[in-house]
């Protein structure tokens, strides 16, 4: 699945308040996220939003967090754990050719796409499974960093979106980034 990856290396840069100004996890998720939820991140990175997420969810929810780099799980696991937070999240390296989330069939509430459609090798792929692990009228948060993705190319995933199931229904206002929210038709 590598195609314009991010190297592991970096994630401790996107860690860095500075790089992150403007993009408050708690306020980014806590519209969309609740208590007791399945939520399903992908490219997680070292964690920047997933340990945010599992406070969230709380002790009865779960975070799916997926990347195709073990260091970057690994780390996100040091981090989780570190935090006390570690058993609310599914931290997995994704397959070769998928995300690896058929057994989250019609469970997931609320999917995080930060920073990484535009890194995928296939987004429709990517869309289609995100939709199959919905729940029907669950969300999924898109944002494209406006520094790396063209409004055409944002444009292109938002139809890809619409493709697997997903209905546009708002663009939340994060700084530095292109951004939908989408719900599960």
């Amino acid at each position: 699945m590598a195609h314009r990856v991010c190297p592991w290396w970096l994630g401790y840069f996107l860690l860095s308040p500075l790089v992150r100004r403007g993009q408050n996890p708690a306020s980014i998720l806590s519209p969309y996220v609740h208590e007791g939820q399945t939520v399903f991140e992908p490219g997680p990175g070292m964690g920047y939003f997933t340990l945010e997420l599992a406070r969230l969810v709380g002790s009865s929810g779960r975070v799916l967090a997926v990347d195709i780099q073990r260091k970057m799980l690994e780390r996100l696991r040091r981090r989780a754990g570190k935090a006390g937070l570690l058993e609310r999240i599914d931290a997995r390296l994704a397959p070769a050719e998928s995300m690896g989330i058929g057994e989250f069939a019609g469970s997931v509430d609320f999917t995080l796409a930060f920073a990484v459609v535009h890194e995928l090798p296939d987004a429709l792929r990517f869309f289609r499974e995100a939709a199959a692990a919905s729940k029907r009228g669950a969300t999924l948060l898109l944002a494209e960093p406006k520094g790396h993705i063209k409004e055409s190319e944002f444009e292109n995933e938002l139809k890809l979106a619409s493709q697997a199931g997903f209905e546009l229904i708002g663009h939340p206002t994060i700084k530095g980034s292109r951004t939908a929210v989408l719900r599960k038709d």
